[in-house]
């Protein structure tokens, strides 16, 4: 059986941060999920980092998260 030929391809790697008030789950999903509205092609997601927004009480308000998004290049 002879084997596809693979053409390749051009993909492009972007940060982007999510927000979220429940979670850091969230927060990834928010990111990813509000990037494929613009971006074609997403492949992979991968978390960077994780941080917290704290108010001057000390109470944690906010979960965000950085998320490196690759998709494919098609200009």
């Amino acid at each position: 059986m002879a084997k596809k030929k693979s053409d390749g391809g051009v993909y492009r790697v972007t940060q982007i941060i999510g927000t979220s008030a429940t979670s850091w789950e969230d927060a990834a999903k928010n990111a990813v999920e509000t990037a494929a509205k613009s971006l074609r092609d997403l492949r992979i997601a991968e978390v960077e980092k994780l941080d917290l927004k704290v108010d001057d009480d000390g109470k944690v308000v906010a979960y965000r998260a950085r998320v490196s998004l690759s998709f494919k290049y098609s200009p």
